[in-house]
């Protein structure tokens, strides 16, 4: 039991939109401010409610997994130097002028360096160590059996914030954070039931028995997909990586914030892929589509090891999205449109999100706050041959629980058609929207297609929000019965 929770200081990644994928990949932020975001300040609840007696309440330490290693540069966290007198912080002696900045902007600055620089990511076969496979790359000649895998190990060395990767990378899941399963489910609901219930109210479900005639979720193996793929390299994280590879990384990686693979093109790479899954009835209505080949990316393959995961985005494009578990297990945290997950930082313009560096940490330093919200964020566990429906707008979390192999699919039908045309005609769309080549165009592209395609339904629907609208704001039988003298409506007796 290691109990670190005030050892620990906070970090925070900023995700920039990416212009090319649905998933983002993260930079770490030198600051972070630990004021609650307004938006979701107010959605807290008050100190004298009670809390709900959903197992929640005790907090107790955290629990490294039995395959843990020790730490394995001998990084201790900033608290222990000062229990230990005498002891000097070797981090300061080896930075040398360098030592006034902190970690985080150390790091930040190594972050600018591409990938040539520090030689990792044009490497496509991982060696058990980033140092191995570099040198396995670079020096082919050289036996990288021979390389000590705990490497270079350090005295007197003390960061909260290297000590905490390392801890972030080996701690289990705690059972409360997994305990909580508050989502609607739904099994054979006819289309109509999904769009009333679920989709125009915009709404998450948990639908059930849409997969069983998957071939994929009897195939989808790790020596099945092998073999089906061969030498077709998939985008992992920054890099390109064959299937084969990938797992052999999956198999050896002790990371914070592991790489997992995210294919938008899976489907064209490896044509039978896509024929052994179909798109559930409840989703077949997809308006991009009449855009061809021009769409933005919209489906991807998804394979992580677990404790890989997405932190905190809302999907691009003001889409909608399904997610179907084909192996394997997923933990799902999302929050309404209108609530700010807590120790998340959206910009203004919605270009950059601001958030903790790893999932996990996420989970010690943020997921206690949820329990005293009046509205609590929607989780569940999603499993092999259920899939989640996620509207639009809304924020998620995913972390795979185990080995992971997932089908997502990004759509737009007539429910959130007038939605995905605002977003697409923000002034600052070109920064915003991704998975397409032409970002600027894309509004004026697609609004004249579905003209084309679909004449009068803008119109349409155009005209229906407004009733929609009017009738909200019309004051109801009760609030128009009014007393002509005192002003308001009056029982007497």
């Amino acid at each position: 039991m290691l109990s670190c929770k005030t050892l620990l200081s906070r970090r925070t990644k900023t995700i920039r939109k990416n212009k090319n994928k649905k998933s983002k990949n993260s930079k770490r932020s030198n600051s972070f401010s630990t004021k609650q975001n307004p938006i979701s300040e107010k959605y807290q609840q008050e100190e004298d409610i009670e809390e709900e007696e959903d197992g929640d309440g005790v907090e107790e330490g955290f629990n490294l997994k039995a395959s843990a290693p020790s730490q394995s540069h001998g990084v201790q966290p900033l608290g222990n130097l000062y229990l230990s007198p005498g002891s000097v912080n070797s981090r300061n002696t080896g930075l040398g002028n360098l030592q006034t900045l902190t970690d985080e902007l150390v790091l930040e600055v190594l972050g600018f360096l591409g990938g040539a620089h520090l030689g990792f990511w044009p490497l496509l076969l991982y060696n058990g160590s980033w140092k191995s496979t570099y040198i396995a790359a670079h020096y082919p000649s050289f036996d990288v059996s021979n390389i000590c895998v705990s490497g270079l190990r350090v005295r007197d060395f003390y960061s909260d914030y290297l000590f905490q990767s390392w801890l972030c990378a080996n701690l289990e899941m705690k059972p409360e954070w997994l305990q909580r399963d508050n989502i609607i489910r739904r099994r054979g609901i006819s289309v109509e039931e999904f769009i009333s219930d679920f989709e125009e109210p915009n709404k998450p479900v948990l639908l059930e028995g849409c997969m069983d005639n998957w071939v994929a979720l009897e195939k989808w193996d790790r020596d099945y997909l092998v073999q089906v793929c061969g030498d077709v390299e998939f985008s992992v994280g920054p890099v390109e990586m064959k299937l084969g590879e990938y797992f052999r990384y999956a198999d050896q990686a002790r990371e914070e914030r592991p790489l997992y693979l995210f294919d938008p093109k899976f489907g064209e790479k490896v044509a039978i892929l896509g024929s052994e899954y179909e798109v559930p009835v409840y989703f077949r209505e997809d308006l991009f589509g009449v855009l061809g080949s021009e769409r933005p990316d919209y489906r991807w393959i998804i394979i992580g090891l677990a404790g890989s995961g997405s932190s905190f985005h809302i999907d691009p494009n003001s889409t909608s999205a399904w997610n179907a578990v084909i192996k394997g297990s997923k933990k799902w945290v999302l929050f309404p449109p209108d609530v700010v997950p807590p120790g998340v930082h959206p910009s203004p313009d919605g270009a950059e999100v601001a958030c903790p560096v790893s999932i996990i940490e996420w989970f010690m330093n943020f997921y206690g706050a949820t329990k005293t919200w009046k509205r609590k964020p929607i989780e569940c566990i999603c499993k092999a041959g259920e899939m989640i429906f996620v509207p639009q707008g809304w924020w998620h979390l995913v972390i795979n629980l185990e080995e992971s192999v997932a089908i997502t699919q990004n759509y737009v039908s007539r429910r959130n058609l007038l939605n995905v045309l605002d977003f697409l005609k923000r002034p600052n769309a070109s920064t915003l929207v991704s998975g397409t080549r032409d970002r600027v165009n894309l509004y004026d592209k697609f609004k004249s297609a579905i003209e084309a395609s679909f004449p009068g339904t803008i119109d349409h629907l155009t005209q229906k929000a407004e009733e929609k609208k009017a009738q909200q704001k019309k004051p109801s039988f009760w609030d128009s019965v009014t007393d002509s003298k005192a002003g308001a409506f009056k029982f007497s007796f």
